[in-house]
C-alpha cells in the first residue's frame, strides 16, 4: 500500500540526516556501514578467507567510497541467484588539487578542478565547506586516513557584480573553469605559506574530532568543496526534498532502507540480497571501486565460491538467476521547459518512481526487466512512471548497462523523478521517497522457494511477501 504522509515524511526526514552526513562519497561509505552494523552486519576484508553460512549479513567497502553488503540466502546463488539494488555515492562536485593553496591579488584561494557534469553556475554566492579525507604519514607508523568535513561557510566563489558584466541577464553567465571557479578562503598575509595554512586548518579540524596530527605530516588529501546548508522540507505543505546530493544518495538510501526493512520480517530467503553503492558514477565508472571495475563480480564470485566450492558454473549459473535494479535519479517535467521532454513521457514529482528506456542501451531497462519492476510497484499501490529522451537530445547513462554487460544479469534502470538535478541543490518528492523504498522492499521480500523435479528440470514456485 502507498505509505501515509507521516510515514512518507518520517522517511525523508531520515533521508535528510543521512545526505546531511554524507558530504563525500567516503561519508556515504561510511554512514552507509554504520547503519548496517547497527543492523548485525559484519565487515569482510577482501584479502582475507572467506566463509559463509546462511542468514549471513556482511559487507565490504573498497577504497573508503564504494561499498556492497549482502545477506546470504537459504539457497545457493546458483540455484537461487542474487537480487540486488545498485546505485552510486558520488555526486558532481569541485575537488581540490593536489597543490590547492594559492594567493592572488591579496586573496587566499584555493585550487579546484570539476567532477562530474556538474551545474557551475549554482555554486557561486553558496556558503561552502570543505570534505573528504586526509592521509597522515607519521614518521615510522603506517600511513592512515581520517575523514574530515568542515561543515561551516570557510569558502565562497564570488559572482562578478553586474556592473561589470552588463550582459549576463540577456546573454547568459559564461564562467572559466580555471579562471573564474576558484574559491575565495580568506585574506592572505604578505609572507604566509599558503600550503601550509591549509595544513593547519585540515589538523585543527581533525583534532576537533579527536585526532591529534601535526599540519605536517598530512601527506595528502582528497577533499571537495560542500555546501554548508542542511537539507530541508519544502513546498507549501513540505511536500519537497530540497538538498544536495539527492542525485544520488537518495537512491542509496533508499535501498539500503529497503533492504533493512525486508530483513525485519524476512531475515532469509531463498535468494541472496544485496545492495552496490559505487563510486565515480558521475565520471564514467572507470577505476578500481568504480561499476566499470571488477567490485561487484569479485564480491558476487567470492560468494558464490564460499557456498558451491565445488559447483561447475556455478558464478555464471547464479548471474543468470539474479535480476538488479539500477537506482539513479530520474528527469522530471520542468514546468518552465516541457518542450525538452519527450511527449507521453513526462514523470511528475509526487506520482512515484520511474523506469527509464533508451534504444541505444544507455538504460539497461527491458521489456522483461521493467515488467518486474512495475510489478513490484504495484504491488504497493503505485504505478510506475516510465522516461525517455527525447529523440533529438544525448541520453546520459548509469551504472545499469555497466554492470549487464559485465555480469549479464537481468538489470531495469529506474530513479524518482527530481528537478534541478546535478545542481549545489537538488528537488525531490517525499512522498516517491516512501514509494520506492516500498517497491525496492518488495524485491527484496521475494521469496524463491525452489523444489527440483529432476536433474534436467526444475519448477520454480515465487510466493510475495507483502
Amino acid at each position: 500500500m502507498l505509505p501515509t504522509m507521516t510515514n512518507a515524511r518520517k522517511r525523508a526526514l531520515d533521508l535528510l540526516t543521512f545526505i546531511d552526513g554524507a558530504p563525500t562519497a567516503f561519508h556515504a561509505t561510511e554512514q552507509t556501514a554504520k547503519r548496517l552494523e547497527e543492523a548485525g552486519f559484519e565487515e569482510l576484508h577482501e584479502r582475507d578467507g572467506w566463509k559463509l553460512s546462511p542468514g549471513d549479513r556482511r559487507y565490504v567497502a573498497r577504497n573508503g567510497s564504494s561499498i556492497i553488503a549482502f545477506v546470504v540466502g537459504s539457497e545457493p546463488p546458483e540455484e537461487a541467484g542474487f537480487i540486488m539494488v545498485g546505485a552510486h555515492t558520488d555526486s558532481p562536485v569541485l575537488k581540490l588539487k593536489p597543490n590547492a593553496a594559492v594567493r592572488k591579488h591579496g586573496y587566499r584561494q584555493l585550487g579546484v578542478e570539476t567532477y562530474g557534469g556538474i551545474l557551475l553556475s549554482t555554486w557561486l554566492d553558496r556558503d561552502l565547506g570543505l570534505a573528504g579525507r586526509v592521509v597522515v604519514d607519521s614518521q615510522g607508523k603506517q600511513l592512515e586516513t581520517h575523514l574530515v568535513h568542515i561543515n561551516r561557510p570557510i569558502l565562497r566563489i564570488p559572482n562578478i557584480a553586474i556592473h561589470l558584466n552588463r550582459e549576463v541577464n540577456t546573454k547568459g553567465l559564461i564562467l572559466d573553469q580555471q579562471k573564474h571557479l576558484p574559491p575565495i578562503l580568506g585574506i592572505a598575509a604578505p609572507d604566509s605559506d599558503e600550503e601550509e595554512a591549509l595544513r593547519k586548518l585540515l589538523a585543527k579540524e581533525l583534532e576537533r574530532d579527536g585526532v591529534r596530527i601535526k599540519a605536517a605530516d598530512i601527506a595528502d588529501f582528497d577533499l571537495a568543496l560542500v555546501d554548508v546548508q542542511p537539507g530541508c522540507l519544502g513546498g507549501q505543505n513540505e511536500e519537497f526534498l530540497w538538498a544536495p546530493r539527492l542525485d544520488n544518495l537518495a537512491s542509496c538510501h533508499a535501498a539500503l532502507s529497503a533492504l533493512l526493512d525486508a530483513l525485519s520480517y524476512q531475515p532469509t530467503t531463498a535468494a541472496t540480497r544485496c545492495i552496490a553503492f559505487w563510486d565515480n558514477e558521475e565520471c564514467g565508472s572507470r577505476s578500481m571501486q568504480g561499476a566499470q571495475g571488477p567490485f561487484l563480480r569479485q564480491v558476487l564470485g567470492r560468494v558464490v565460491q564460499a557456498r558451491s566450492p565445488k559447483v561447475a558454473e556455478a558464478v555464471d549459473r547464479a548471474f543468470a538467476s539474479s535480476f538488479l535494479v539500477s537506482a539513479d535519479m530520474a528527469h522530471a517535467v520542468h514546468p518552465n521547459y516541457p518542450d525538452r521532454h519527450e511527449p507521453r513521457h513526462m514523470p511528475l514529482m509526487g506520482k512515484g518512481p520511474v523506469i527509464k528506456n533508451n534504444a541505444n542501451q544507455a538504460y539497461a531497462s527491458d521489456a522483461i526487466s521493467s515488467a518486474r519492476f512495475a510489478r513490484a510497484c504495484r504491488a504497493v499501490g503505485c504505478e510506475p512512471q516510465r522516461f525517455v529522451v527525447r529523440s533529438d537530445m544525448p541520453c546520459g547513462s548509469t551504472i545499469g548497462p555497466i554492470t549487464a554487460a559485465l555480469t549479464g544479469i537481468k538489470t531495469v534502470d529506474v530513479g524518482n523523478p527530481m528537478l534541478s538535478m546535478h545542481s549545489i541543490r537538488e528537488m525531490a518528492a517525499v512522498e516517491d521517497h516512501a514509494v520506492m523504498i516500498g517497491a525496492l522492499g518488495h524485491l527484496f521480500g521475494t521469496i524463491k522457494t525452489i523444489t527440483k523435479t529432476s536433474k534436467k528440470k526444475r519448477s520454480r514456485k515465487i510466493r510475495l511477501v507483502s
